[in-house]
């Protein structure tokens, strides 16, 4: 039987016209519009993809040193799972879901050297990440993302913050220090304006920022050691 590079053996679509099908399934097409536009079938469109679907099958032999866990809003605005290389700041996986059975299923798949390879994983405060490192990753260490533990103490000073001011009466000066310039609390020290004093009539008085801050804190024990501690992770 005669043979030609044109076309496989005991196939009646050539060669250039499947890597045509290949090149449109990357696009954002369905099939049944790459078939009609190749005058195939969508048959013949699945078996394209499938002939080289063995190309992007997930390797579990191997799991880098450094990974770090997060999710994000996908589709229908459920939150996905992500997990990336910490050193080379490339995806690993996504996933679909992110509950804790799932993630447990996944990386259970990778073999015993994989994931004693993995030497740390990066996450927020989520406490089945933790269990997960416990349960698939024995040789990692946990490393609490930086980000997420200054957002975690921003809130907490802030809550702290309205509670001591409902404490005072509203027409008082402690109160109008804390409510009106609330934002300043929030920002570094070292940003706030420390020389030129400016009017402000909530609290009738012409004071630096640095100067609202420090006399707001003033007005609590409590207040104060939170917000030193804030600004210790912010420095």
């Amino acid at each position: 039987m005669a043979q030609s590079e044109l076309v496989n053996k005991y196939c009646s679509i050539s060669n250039a016209s499947k890597l045509k099908v290949l090149s449109a399934l990357t696009e954002d097409s369905s099939m049944t519009s790459i078939a009609r536009e190749n005058n195939v079938s969508v048959n013949t469109v699945q078996r394209v993809l499938c002939s080289c679907s063995h190309r992007f099958l997930d390797s579990y032999e191997y799991l880098p040193a450094h990974l770090a866990f997060d999710e994000f809003k996908g589709v229908d605005r459920q939150l996905h799972f992500i997990c990336l290389d910490g050193d080379r700041h490339q995806v690993v996986q996504i996933l679909r879901t992110r509950y804790k059975k799932n993630l447990l299923k996944y990386f259970g798949r990778f073999s015993p050297q994989a994931r004693a390879n993995v030497k740390t994983v990066t996450m927020d405060l989520n406490f089945y990440y933790q269990d997960i490192v416990r349960a698939c990753f024995p040789n990692a260490q946990i490393v609490i993302d930086r980000f997420h533990m200054i957002q975690m103490l921003t809130r907490s000073f802030n809550s702290l913050r309205v509670r001591t001011m409902k404490t005072f009466d509203k027409k008082s000066r402690e109160y109008q220090l804390l409510k009106s310039p609330w934002k300043l609390y929030l920002k570094k020290y070292d940003e706030l304006e420390k020389i030129h004093p400016r009017y402000n009539w909530h609290y009738k008085d012409c004071l630096t920022q640095v100067q609202v801050v420090m006399e707001g804190i003033g007005a609590n024990t409590t207040l104060e050691n939170s917000y030193n501690l804030m600004q210790s992770f912010n420095a």
